[in-house]
């Protein structure tokens, strides 16, 4: 929500009147010195929108403003050619409306341009959550990486990596809800002070590695190229089972972490599945998620994927003892199983151990056979939201 700065007026002032942070409104008008306010310069409020209102017979600026739980100052700064004292049946006026409620719906097939439209309206919400892009996927959709915190210790979650695993997008894009409502509304999450994490960590949250892969098993093939997806799908128009991208690479058999074991054992050729390209890093998505680790230099990352209930930390033993210990935590607060060693190489986290030596995380959300039923969408969450808030700690 936007306000209008008058005389006198400074940021403190209005974290004061709308019982936000100040640090989130400092952080929500970056191109502000916050000592140095302009009369009449436009000033972003987190976690509000506004709703027009028509006086009514008998309404008072006071009797609004008790109404809605405000202090009279809110009604003026929204409403400053407004005499208070001569309000007009019928005129209209700005109130302002804290936002108290989830905007995502995860509970539902959930395609890029749903995420797309949420991440549009949580970032016109919460203008402190920062969006940029990390690279495009072969069809020239975003790879949207969002950044949610103050600190230089930086920490990765990314989602659907898999095609037929795309409900670890709606799980961790209602996480990004709940942290941002969390924080402009002074809660904890999980039992933690949203603050505070906000302050200690910045999570750098990529929930759609895989756009063009999602959108095909969530509403078929795109125009143009139909037949080229049945022929790499082995002659079937049942695309549920796809895990690749939208070539027919396996995006987690893709990086350069005994790749060249994977290429063995795994198919030769593009596929629905567990085909790891004709070279490592040879895919722009798996291309751009290697070089925003390069440069972004994460403490930590988790990588969801479905299926199992389990958590893998290890890899060639060159992860650090703090990876044992995040994974028994993780295994507590979840109920998953922490395993440190599997028989696949060549995955995202493979890699960040190899290269980084940091911790690094495979969580196989839920249970069963993929892709997963959004009837586990709630058990999901509950079991897994609080490990993406130890990562953070």
């Amino acid at each position: 929500m936007e306000v209008r700065v008058r005389t006198g007026d400074t940021l403190w002032h209005y974290s004061q009147l709308f019982f936000i942070p100040l640090v989130l409104i400092i952080d929500s008008n970056p191109n502000i010195n916050p000592n140095v306010l302009q009369n009449g310069q436009a000033v972003q409020i987190p976690g509000f929108t506004e709703d027009s209102y028509v006086i009514r017979q008998g309404d008072t600026i006071w009797k609004l403003a008790q109404r809605r739980n405000l202090n009279i100052d809110v009604l003026l700064l929204l409403n400053q050619d407004l005499n208070p004292s001569k309000l007009q049946v019928g005129q209209k006026i700005r109130l302002p409306s804290r936002v108290t409620k989830l905007i995502v719906n995860g509970k539902q097939a959930y395609d890029f341009q749903k995420m797309k439209t949420d991440l549009d309206t949580l970032g016109s919400i919460y203008p402190f959550m920062r969006r940029g892009e990390v690279g495009k996927s072969v069809l020239n959709q975003p790879l949207y990486n969002v950044e949610i915190g103050k600190s230089s210790r930086k920490v990765q979650i990314n989602a659907s990596f898999h095609a037929n695993e795309w409900i670890t997008t709606p799980i961790l894009m209602q996480f990004l809800n709940e942290y941002l409502l969390a924080l402009t509304n002074e809660r904890t999450i999980k039992g933690v002070s949203a603050l505070t994490t906000y302050l200690r960590s910045k999570l750098t949250a990529i929930p759609m590695v895989n756009p063009d892969g999602v959108n095909l098993v969530v509403n078929g093939p795109p125009a143009g190229r139909i037949d080229e997806l049945i022929k790499l799908n082995k002659g079937s128009e049942d695309f549920s089972g796809w895990k690749a991208n939208i070539r027919g690479v396996d995006l987690n058999k893709q990086f350069p972490a005994n790749w060249e074991f994977e290429k063995e054992r795994k198919p030769k050729e593009p596929g629905p599945r567990d085909f790891p390209g004709y070279k490592p890093l040879s895919e722009p998505e798996t291309k751009a998620m290697a070089d925003i680790a390069i440069k972004e230099n994460y403490e930590r990352l988790l990588a969801l994927h479905t299926q199992g209930k389990e958590i893998y930390w290890g890899y060639e033993g060159l992860e650090p003892p703090e990876s044992e210990v995040l994974a028994n935590d993780f295994a507590s607060i979840s109920g998953y199983k922490a395993i440190r060693y599997v028989d696949s190489y060549a995955g995202y986290k493979d890699w960040f151990i190899q290269d980084f030596r940091k911790p690094g995380f495979t969580i196989e959300l839920g249970l069963g056979h993929n892709p997963l039923p959004i009837t586990q969408f709630d058990e999901i969450y509950t079991h897994v939201s609080g490990i993406f808030v130890r990562a953070l700690m």
